[in-house]
């Protein structure tokens, strides 16, 4: 079935959450055992008042995701995803994920909903750097400000590029695939339903059951999105 559906359609979406990032190892960040915020409180650290009040604690802590991020590599799921891209299997994906891993990976229309760790930015001018300031411990801007990763931050709003693009490839979308997100988070658990609505077919690939499963046209649970789609690739 998923063999027939994504050789037939027209515009395949990929939308992907904190599952498909696991899979690589990286700690999730509401895991009970490995979770990120056992060690952190987020209100008092992943905000814009700690970046402004608290500097020494909040670059700290980001500096270790940096460092967190590097320790890890694209599995074989993301390399599965950039190559139906570049063969036109799949046009873009949409992703809450900050370790811009799809990128790594070779996939290059990606709309990061959250942002991503691979890239900074000063808090004063804009101006763009690599996360490699944060590894060599610069963190500040030439004009004196301060560099903070290029993720949405919490307080902030969704970057209006990024949630624009997500929208517009939600609403093309004749197949629509959802891979490792309880679909919880709003305003991005939306787009599947945006989605479904303009008459996608909606798959949803998630360890645990989710709230939109009832919409979905093929469910599966207990699964790793790799193997998953190692076996859609093989079944081509």
């Amino acid at each position: 079935m998923m063999n027939d559906w994504l050789n037939q359609s027209r515009y395949t979406v990929i939308f992907t959450g904190a599952g498909m990032s696991t899979e690589s190892g990286l700690p999730d960040f509401r895991s009970s055992s490995h979770g990120l915020w056992n060690k952190q409180d987020p209100s008092k650290i992943a905000n814009t008042d700690a970046l402004n009040n608290n500097v020494d604690a909040f670059i700290d802590f980001y500096r270790s995701r940096v460092l967190n991020v590097k320790d890890y590599k694209p599995h074989k799921g993301h390399q599965i995803l950039a190559d139906w891209e570049n063969q036109g299997l799949i046009q873009s994906i949409i992703t809450q994920n900050v370790d811009g891993f799809h990128q790594v990976a070779g996939s290059k229309h990606v709309a990061e909903l959250h942002g991503t760790l691979q890239k900074l930015h000063c808090q004063s001018c804009g101006r763009k750097y690599s996360s490699e300031a944060y590894v060599d411990r610069d963190y500040y801007c030439e004009c004196g400000g301060i560099l903070r990763p290029s993720i949405v931050l919490f307080g902030e709003t969704l970057p209006q590029q990024a949630f624009q693009t997500a929208l517009t490839e939600a609403e093309k979308a004749d197949l629509f695939i959802v891979l490792g997100s309880s679909l919880s988070v709003t305003p991005a658990n939306q787009f599947p339903l945006i989605a479904k609505d303009n008459g996608a077919k909606l798959v949803i690939v998630n360890r645990e059951p989710t709230e939109l499963d009832k919409f979905a046209d093929k469910v599966i649970h207990h699964r790793q999105i790799g193997d998953v789609l190692q076996e859609w690739d093989n079944a081509r």
